[in-house]
């Protein structure tokens, strides 16, 4: 994604208090272009492909929304979900997802990822994981971990 009005006007949508309290960048600066091409390039040294990511962490939400805000047991894994009213919109303006929060913990390593439907979407369609810092930031790393 190239630095243009498309990418300020995103970038605007995703600061705090706009879509969400606290935005999409944390304490990162980086431009979102910037921050999707390391994580594409971290995914390549990882091997690990977006779609199929989204794919797994949509598979966990199906499987941890039956807890009904308790935690479910995948694996090694537990899967918590929430929901609140309401959508989230998509900054880069491609659609609105439920307002939710899913939390998968390894039991083991006690490691864990903080996400929604919307960090799925920006993950899978965007390859925009959300800049370091931020709550809902899906490190490369961290995902490979817990996707093994």
């Amino acid at each position: 994604m190239k630095n243009t009005g498309a990418e300020k006007n995103a970038r605007e949508r995703m600061r705090p208090g706009i879509i969400t309290a606290g935005g999409f960048f944390g304490s990162d600066d980086r431009t979102i272009a910037d921050i999707v091409q390391a994580d594409e390039e971290e995914f390549r040294r990882l091997d690990l492909d977006f779609e199929k990511v989204a794919a797994r962490l949509a598979e966990y939400r199906e499987t941890g929304s039956r807890g009904l805000g308790e935690p479910v047991t995948v694996g090694r894994k537990l899967v918590c979900t929430g929901d609140a009213r309401g959508l989230l919109p998509c900054p880069f303006g491609d659609g609105a997802f439920h307002k939710n929060s899913m939390e998968v913990s390894d039991t083991e390593t006690g490691e864990r990822l903080v996400l929604s439907d919307l960090s799925i979407h920006l993950l899978g369609i965007h390859h925009f994981l959300q800049g370091r810092g931020c709550e809902f930031r899906l490190d490369p790393e961290v995902l490979s971990r817990m996707l093994a």
